[in-house]
């Protein structure tokens, strides 16, 4: 008998447990910086290289953090669910905890692309990038994130996840960013959906379960209640 589809979107709150810190955390100020200065296509043009160092800052504070409870409860999840991941999050601490199927939204930290072509992705794992650092042809590459004001291509693969899902999950967003807010607007109706985070996130539907508790607490609770659907 085949497992049931379980999408999960998560966001911020379930890196933050691991110490990875959010722009939200500090007034519009992300580890110091304006956001527009160093998460923009307009930031990038004025100072690339404020941009790259802020990154590479990023890049170094991820190869000194570990994926935390939350993020191993998703994969034991793997045992009687297929889990689909869509992560709004850039870090790779979804993958570092074993989860085999995650979708990331708006990028990754680890990975940097020509600024000629966004389909020319090379990873790097956590290794500084600078302004001379180019792709083969001689281009300059900028990290794999997707920006402030910019398209999110990986909407297009994660709509039919959503359209497909037998359970879904929200874990540690808050709901506000789009067009990953979107995203549970396009599941069945009447499919079993719940939110794990402290602040219940304004939705505009009913039928949701929420448990309000951070993501390594919320994640015990919820492995419980999804037993009954597995």
């Amino acid at each position: 008998m085949a497992k049931k589809k379980l999408v999960v979107l998560t966001g911020a709150g379930i890196s933050a447990e691991s110490g990875i810190k959010t722009f939200r955390d500090s007034d519009g100020l992300w580890e110091g910086h304006d956001v527009m200065e160093v998460a923009t296509p307009q930031g990038w043009a004025k100072n690339p290289a404020l941009v790259l160092d802020f990154y590479n800052q990023r890049r170094a504070q991820l190869a000194e953090v570990e994926p935390n409870a939350a993020h191993f409860a998703l994969k034991e999840l793997e045992e009687t669910f297929e889990v689909i991941i869509i992560t709004q999050n850039v870090d790779d601490l979804h993958e570092r905890a074993g989860s085999s199927n995650v979708l990331h939204l708006h990028g990754k930290l680890t990975q940097v692309r020509s600024v000629q072509n966004e389909n020319k992705i090379t990873e790097i794992a956590y290794k500084a990038i600078n302004l001379g650092d180019t792709d083969e042809n001689g281009v300059q590459l900028r990290p794999h994130v997707v920006w402030f004001g910019e398209a999110v291509p990986a909407i297009e693969e994660a709509l039919p996840l959503c359209k497909a899902a037998d359970v879904f999950v929200v874990v540690g967003t808050s709901m506000v960013v789009y067009p990953a807010a979107s995203l549970i607007q396009y599941c069945q109706q009447d499919v079993p959906k719940f939110v794990v985070d402290p602040v219940r996130p304004e939705i505009p539907m009913g039928g949701l379960t929420f448990i309000e508790a951070k993501a390594s607490v919320g994640m015990q609770t919820l492995k419980k209640e999804l037993q009954k659907l597995a």
